[in-house]
């Protein structure tokens, strides 16, 4: 299988995941819809495991993918050696619910 498409198509549902991480790391909780959650943990368990690394060419690749600067930093800086320790697991899904409009099962993404 592999990913979920989410029902958008390339360059928006990767330019929504890539905020949805860069959010996450940024302000350590998020709520989103389940599935775009599930995706989310994906990426960001990944991000987290480049900023474990700490080396320059996890730092290019963090850079490529997240798009503010500032979060790159916090995430080698802080996050990688507070997380050094873990083999993964970093990030923690909780189900919240079903969002009032529309029944769609909601999710709240933090760092652990």
């Amino acid at each position: 299988m592999g990913y979920r498409k989410l029902g958008r198509r390339t360059g928006h549902r990767r330019a929504m995941l890539r905020n949805g991480v860069t959010s996450l790391l940024k302000e350590g909780r998020i709520e989103t819809t389940e599935t775009r959650a599930r995706e989310i943990v994906r990426l960001a368990e990944k991000m987290i495991s480049l900023g474990k690394k700490g080396d320059l060419h996890s730092r290019r690749q963090a850079l490529a993918f997240i798009t503010e600067e500032d979060v790159v930093r916090k995430l080698f800086d802080t996050l990688g050696p507070k997380y050094a320790e873990r083999s993964g697991g970093c990030v923690r899904l909780v189900k919240a619910g079903f969002r009032r409009g529309d029944g769609t099962p909601m999710a709240i993404v933090e760092l652990v």
